[in-house]
């Protein structure tokens, strides 16, 4: 099979803009994936595990969050936009599962993570229309749950690099620092008041919080060496999903190759990592 790519925008409910690029063959199977990105990845990076899942048959929904990428026009229109980071899980992810439903009613959908992506799948309301989860380093981002180096990064992310960097410029500039896409100011708000307390985004006494009535399988993958999410911050992720369906697995650390936080969407690792969660997908089984 030879996918076809659609590319096109929708509005969410708050009258946001949210491209989208829809991946699949002439004549697919009855399964649908939604990915939905790490902060401040575009959808293209997704693009050729998007593919290989497509000429299998599969479904397949990138989208840029509000506020990044594709999903805004320019500078001006990224300081006026005024989305939080809940809204990426209540709003955008909510409405790419919503639509990818809508289209595809008989299917069965799966949600692809990565990293922050499983984090505000615990807002998303229409957690009720997905049949399983696929988590990729998907963490929490308390500061001190990380070790050495990365663990000052992180305390500098919250505490100096954010609340200084993003009033001067409007918005987060991580592409002048090397980093991934540059940030809406009230995304990068929240994260930081997120990312100063233990409780991470569970912080909070008056948050609406859906975690507990996702009861679906949620397999969830870590990798050593990766800094970004180490194992203990993704151990603490799929804890909030108490009554969920949890699978862990952890990259065994004597492979040669390591996909480190990033790696598993590099068609490098098609043997070692997307053979086997095509068939999870497929079938609900790794072996």
């Amino acid at each position: 099979m030879e996918a076809i790519v659609k590319e096109f925008k929708i509005q969410t409910a708050n009258g946001d803009t949210v491209a989208v690029s829809k991946f699949f063959a002439k004549n697919p199977s009855k399964h649908t994936l939604v990915i939905s990105s790490a902060t401040g990845v575009l959808q293209k990076y997704y693009s050729k595990f998007a593919l290989f899942c497509a000429n299998n048959g599969i479904i397949v929904y990138t989208f840029d969050y509000s506020g990044i990428g594709k999903s805004i026009s320019s500078t001006e229109e990224l300081k006026r936009h005024t989305g939080n980071l809940k809204n990426w899980g209540q709003q955008d992810q909510a409405a790419i599962v919503s639509l990818a439903k809508k289209e595809n009613p008989d299917t069965n959908l799966t949600l692809m993570t990565h990293s922050i992506g499983g984090q505000i799948l615990g807002f998303n309301p229409n957690y009720d229309l997905i049949d399983k989860v696929l988590m990729v380093a998907s963490q929490g981002g308390y500061w001190n749950d990380f070790k050495g180096l990365h663990k000052l990064k992180m305390w500098l992310f919250w505490y100096f690099l954010i609340p200084v960097s993003t009033p001067i410029f409007g918005y987060l500039p991580t592409k002048k620092l090397g980093f991934f896409e540059n940030l809406p100011k009230n995304v990068v708000y929240e994260w930081a008041t997120w990312g100063k307390k233990k409780e991470y985004m569970m912080q909070f006494e008056n948050e609406t919080y859906l975690f507990d009535e996702i009861k679906i399988p949620i397999l969830s993958w870590s990798f050593p060496k990766d800094s970004y999410a180490p194992i203990k911050t993704v151990d603490w992720l799929v804890k909030q999903y108490k009554n969920a369906q949890i699978t862990r697995m952890h990259y065994p650390e004597e492979k040669q190759k390591q996909p480190g936080h990033f790696g598993f969407f590099k068609s490098e690792f098609k043997e070692l990592l997307w053979e086997q969660n095509l068939k999870w997908i497929l079938t609900n089984s790794l072996i």
